[in-house]
C-alpha cells in the first residue's frame, strides 16, 4: 500500500537552504511585497486558505511563493503546496512552530491515489525541513494517513476482507506482533455469530472474518489499548437495498478498519509503551439467498440477542462482537473507529466527525489533541433519554433506533456501548474517511479523520 516518501524533505544547513525558493503566507490583510503586489491581485490573491500565487522574477524564474493564510492563520494551508507548485526547492518563512506544522501538512498533500493510472514520471517538489522538526516522525504520521486513506480508495473489488487481511498481517508481521484471523463458518464455532450473519451472504474468497493483532502482551505492567474498527468491504445495504446514489461510495464503509490498521501502525513503529490489541471486524454486506433478513434475531458473542430492523444497520451489528471481544482483554482504553451514520453526517456534516464517550478525561484529552494537530474531533451526548429508542419487543436490542429519538448517531452510539468494554475508558469515533469536493490539498476521496488526533492523545499518554 501507498506511503509518503520522505524524499521530497530534506534537511539543509542554513547557507544551502539560503538558496531555496521562500514560501511566504499572507492572510486577507497581509503584507504583499511591492513588486509582487500588482501579480497577486491580477491572479485573484485574496489571501484565503488553499490559494497559491508563484510570484516570477525579472529573470523569469520563480523568485518567491505566497500562499492563503485565511483569516485565521492555519499553516495546514500548505498541504496544496506540492500538487501546485512547479518543481524546484522551497523553504518555509515565519514562525518556527508554524513551520514544522506546515511542513507536516506538506506531506499529508502529496497523497495521490494513482493505483489505476498510468503514471508519468514528475520532478519532485522539494522542501527545506524546518530546524527542529522530527521529519521521520511527520512521515510516519503521514504514511499512516496515506494508508488509510488509500485502503478507502481502492475499489471494493480490491479491497475485501481477505485484502484488509493481508494489510494487517503485513503490519503484525513487521512489529514482531502476532495475528490470528477466524474465517467464514469458523466465526460460528469460536462464536462471533453477528459477525458471521452480517457476512455470511458474500461470495466464498469474500468470507467474513475477525482479525486481531497482539502486540507487546507480554508486558504486563504496560496499559492496554484496544482499537477496533469496522470493516465492511462493500455496503449495498442487504436486503434492505441502498439505492444506487446511496451505495456508489460504499466501498469506503471500511474505513474504520483502515484507520485503526493505519494508527495501530503509528503506534508500534512509535514504541509507545503500551500493549495493544487491534480487532478488525471485516465483511461483505452482500445480498444473496443466505442474507440475513429485516425481522431476524441475531445472536451476539456478549449473549445479547439482536432484532434486526434493518440490514443496512449492519456496521454496529458486527462491531458489538468485536467490543465483546476486545472487553475479554480488559483494556484500559478502547478506541473504535467505524463509518457508522449518515445521522453523524447531517449532524456535523462530512468534515468534523463525531466523539462519543462518557469518560470526562479521555474527552478532554482527545478534544485537546485535536486541536493541538487540526484535526478536528467534535464531542455528541451519550445521550440516556434515547435508549429506549434501541429497546427491543423480542430481543435485547434493536439495530435500528425507533423513530422518535431522531438522533441517528446517537442511538448508534448507544447501541456500541452496550457491548464496549467497561473495565476501563471507551470512545466511538463515527468518521465519513471521505472528501466529497475536492479542495486544495484535500481531493475528492478517502481521508483520514481523528487518526492525527487519536495518535497525538495516546503519544502524549503513553509515549516513553
Amino acid at each position: 500500500m501507498s506511503s509518503i516518501s520522505l524524499d521530497p524533505l530534506v534537511s539543509l544547513q542554513a547557507s544551502e537552504a539560503a538558496g531555496a525558493t521562500p514560501v511566504r503566507f499572507v492572510g486577507p490583510s497581509g503584507t504583499i511585497a511591492p513588486e509582487a503586489r500588482a501579480w497577486a491581485e491580477r491572479l485573484g490573491f485574496k489571501g484565503k486558505p488553499g490559494q497559491v500565487v508563484v510570484v516570477p522574477g525579472a529573470d523569469g524564474a520563480v523568485d518567491h511563493v505566497i500562499v492563503g493564510a485565511g483569516k485565521a492563520f492555519d499553516p495546514m494551508g500548505a498541504r496544496a503546496l506540492s500538487a501546485r507548485l512547479p518543481a524546484g526547492l522551497y523553504r518555509l518563512e515565519g514562525e518556527p512552530e508554524d513551520q514544522k506544522v506546515a511542513a507536516l501538512a506538506f506531506l499529508l498533500g502529496r497523497y495521490r491515489f494513482d493505483r489505476y493510472r498510468s503514471r508519468n514520471d514528475e520532478e519532485p517538489v522539494r522542501l527545506v525541513a524546518p530546524d527542529g522538526f522530527d521529519a521521520m516522525e511527520a512521515g510516519r504520521i503521514a504514511a499512516a494517513c496515506a494508508l488509510a486513506r488509500e485502503m478507502v480508495d481502492t475499489p471494493a473489488a480490491d479491497m475485501g476482507p481477505l485484502q484488509m487481511e493481508t494489510i494487517a498481517r503485513e503490519i503484525a508481521e513487521a512489529h514482531g506482533a502476532s495475528i490470528s484471523v477466524v474465517t467464514g463458518d469458523a466465526l460460528l464455532e469460536e462464536n462471533y455469530p453477528a459477525i458471521h450473519a452480517v457476512g455470511r451472504a458474500a461470495a466464498p474468497h469474500r468470507a467474513p472474518r475477525i482479525i486481531e493483532i497482539g502486540w507487546n502482551l507480554d508486558h504486563t505492567d504496560r496499559p492496554l489499548i484496544a482499537l477496533v474498527g469496522k470493516g465492511v468491504a462493500f455496503d449495498s445495504g442487504g436486503l434492505d437495498i441502498k439505492s444506487a446514489a446511496g451505495m456508489r461510495n460504499m466501498k469506503k464503509d471500511m474505513g474504520g478498519a483502515a484507520h485503526v490498521l493505519a494508527l495501530a501502525r503509528l503506534i508500534m513503529q512509535a514504541e509507545l509503551e503500551v500493549r495493544l490489541v487491534v480487532l478488525v471486524a471485516a465483511v461483505e454486506n452482500a445480498i444473496s439467498a443466505d442474507a440475513f433478513r429485516p425481522g431476524d434475531v441475531l445472536n451476539s458473542r456478549k449473549g445479547l440477542t439482536i432484532e434486526i430492523g434493518n440490514t443496512d444497520a449492519e456496521g454496529r451489528v458486527i462491531l458489538a462482537d468485536a467490543l465483546t471481544r476486545a472487553g475479554e482483554h480488559e483494556p484500559d482504553l478502547t478506541l473504535d473507529f467505524a463509518t457508522l451514520t449518515g445521522a453523524a453526517r447531517v449532524a456535523l456534516g462530512p468534515e468534523l466527525p463525531p466523539l462519543f464517550t462518557d469518560e470526562e478525561a479521555l474527552a478532554a484529552d482527545l478534544l485537546a489533541a485535536a486541536s493541538a494537530v487540526r484535526d478536528p474531533l467534535w464531542r455528541m451526548p451519550l445521550w440516556a433519554g434515547y435508549r429506549a429508542a434501541i429497546e427491543s419487543d423480542i430481543a435485547d436490542v434493536r439495530n435500528d433506533s425507533a423513530g422518535w429519538a431522531q438522533g441517528g448517531s446517537i442511538t448508534a452510539a448507544l447501541f456500541l456501548q452496550k457491548f464496549a468494554p467497561t473495565t476501563g475508558a471507551w470512545a466511538h469515533l463515527d468518521v465519513f474517511a471521505w472528501n466529497n469536493r475536492n479542495r486544495p490539498g484535500h481531493p475528492e476521496g478517502g481521508e483520514a479523520q481523528g487518526l492525527r488526533a487519536a495518535y497525538a492523545m495516546l503519544k502524549a499518554r503513553y509515549a516513553g
